[in-house]
């Protein structure tokens, strides 16, 4: 895992600035994105609010749109070069880079967290030990929105966003990551696949996620 991590991380300290610039009004034009964001952010304040983290943050583009739906949102993000780029665009904000596979956040301590795409450059088969890490940071109650992209393989990018690179992207079955979050103790509250924009190659799918209470 080290050398993906360490690979991704490079990638994506190479592309920061044109990323953010690439995909800056990006949600202006997928409503159905929006729709799960907003309910996201309702069952978040319903639940009586707390600190939201955005979860492989990129630039923040994300976060500060959680932030204007009310939620009390930072970011995380594997990339020094995206938490630049974050801080430098959103200064109001909190950003910090760190790794969803050993989150610096204690447990318990979110009454939200949003994986928006944060998790395409991992095998499924490695995924547990990010729901884990999710069910441990969130409250009993908290909400999970995860973003990710449906299929059933593997597909590796030497260039994108304007510069060559080295990233494995990978596609998720719905059904698989149903059971993996019921398997880390994540309940599926909603889930919303939609087919690909002009601009996409798969579906698209999203799914809102509940910690129990204990």
């Amino acid at each position: 895992m080290d050398s993906r991590l360490d690979a991704t991380r490079a990638s994506y300290d190479t592309v920061a600035d044109d990323y953010a610039e690439l995909l800056r009004t990006e949600l202006a034009d997928k409503p159905f994105d929006r729709a799960m964001l907003g309910a996201f952010a309702e069952k978040v304040r319903d639940g009586g609010g707390g600190p939201v983290a955005d979860l492989g943050c990129g630039p923040g583009r994300v976060t500060t749109y959680l932030d204007g739906l009310g939620l009390d949102a930072y970011g995380i993000d594997l990339s020094p070069g995206m938490v630049a780029v974050a801080r430098r665009r959103h200064p109001e904000l909190r950003f910090e880079v760190g790794t969803m596979a050993a989150l610096d956040i204690a447990d318990g301590a979110l009454a939200g967290a949003l994986t928006w795409y944060s998790t395409v450059h991992t095998p499924l088969k490695e995924l547990p030990l990010f729901f884990g890490e999710f069910h441990r940071v969130l409250a009993p109650g908290g909400h999970l929105l995860l973003a990710y992209k449906v299929g059933d393989e593997r597909v590796h990018l030497d260039h994108a966003y304007g510069h060559d690179l080295d990233l494995d992207v990978h596609r998720f079955p719905p059904e698989r990551v149903a059971g993996l979050l019921r398997a880390a103790g994540l309940v599926e509250v909603a889930r919303l696949v939609r087919e690909a924009d002009v601009r996409e190659n798969t579906p698209q799918a999203f799914v809102l996620a509940r910690r129990e209470r204990e």
